[in-house]
């Protein structure tokens, strides 16, 4: 008696598990099913310096390319600035995480322009306002994590001029 109802309590706990992470039991059938999961991430951008040009949101999966490669590249919007703060949307992103690179395209190029030196002369920013030295970002230090209907995060552009 004690055993039996350990076990439905363990199985009940297994269950639940299962179903926080996503994946449906299916007990008539004796079947396990993941589900496909998917999200809408909401990127909100502030710091702009004017509202001149436009801003390009490039969304990644990976380190792959992240930063700057664009055929890395998940889903990518360049919308006109409109209002600040600027409300850029993704929709039906499988679970997992993805990291955001934004650039203030000032001359609509489309690309984050550099001076002679190699420094950005526009305005850019990643996910999560990861502190930048030397270097841009690593993917893992601007990710963000997709596991429910919407995610939201903030970023702050930043200009070295």
């Amino acid at each position: 008696m004690k055993i039996e109802f350990y076990q439905k309590s363990q199985i009940l706990k297994t269950c639940l598990l299962l179903s926080f992470l996503g994946i449906a039991i299916d007990l008539s059938n004796g079947g396990v099913y993941a589900n496909n999961l998917s999200g809408n991430l909401t990127v909100e951008i502030n710091g702009f310096r004017n509202r001149e040009g436009q801003a390009c949101v490039s969304l990644f999966a990976s380190s792959q390319g992240f930063p700057n490669n664009r055929k890395n590249v998940v889903q990518r919007q360049c919308n006109k600035i409109t209002s600040v703060p600027l409300i850029v949307n993704f929709r039906n992103l499988k679970a997992g995480n993805y990291a955001v690179a934004i650039i203030h395209d000032t001359n609509g190029d489309g690309t984050l322009n550099r001076n002679d030196l190699g420094m950005p002369i526009e305005g850019y920013g990643f996910s999560r306002n990861p502190e930048i030295r030397t270097a841009a970002p690593k993917f893992n230090d601007a990710a963000v994590l997709i596991a429910g209907p919407n995610t939201s995060v903030q970023v702050q552009l930043k200009y070295l001029d």
